[in-house]
């Protein structure tokens, strides 16, 4: 009895004794959305992604052998005529202007003294992207 009496006074003095130390609680929070560290932007996307496990319904669930051929090919025939739109342009004999049509798309250029103008036009929809590249002339 004694002894519990005495560690309890010990407890009790030392608990006066020994100032009190807080800090206060600062909640920060992880996701950029709330004003978080956008460097955590691209961990909690990841983390978001691994654990999504709903997948869309329409969307096809493998492309065939005969898709992807499909679509490289597209790819390689566009490289090639982006290539000799080009060299129509800025090769070593440089047209004035031409018209070439390609899959559904006519692509139009013509030069004028500072800049070449290319139009791409959609021929089902009508819609026209124009590109201006400027000419660099060198001065002697």
């Amino acid at each position: 009895m004694f002894l519990r009496l005495a560690i309890a006074c010990a407890f009790g003095a030392m608990a006066i004794a020994a100032p009190a130390a807080a800090q206060d609680l600062v909640h920060e929070p992880i996701s950029p959305t709330f004003g978080g560290n956008p460097f955590n932007s691209n961990h909690i996307l990841g983390i978001a992604n691994a654990q999504n496990d709903t997948r869309d319904p329409n969307a096809r669930s493998r492309d065939s052998q005969a898709d992807i051929f499909a679509r490289q090919l597209q790819s390689r025939l566009l490289s090639a005529l982006s290539s000799q739109v080009v060299d129509a342009i800025f090769g070593d004999n440089p047209q004035e202007q031409g018209v070439i049509s390609f899959g559904g798309q006519t692509i139009e250029f013509f030069r004028s003294l500072d800049s070449v103008t290319l139009v791409i036009r959609d021929d089902d929809t009508g819609e026209e992207t124009r590109i201006v590249v400027p000419l660099f002339v060198e001065v002697n």
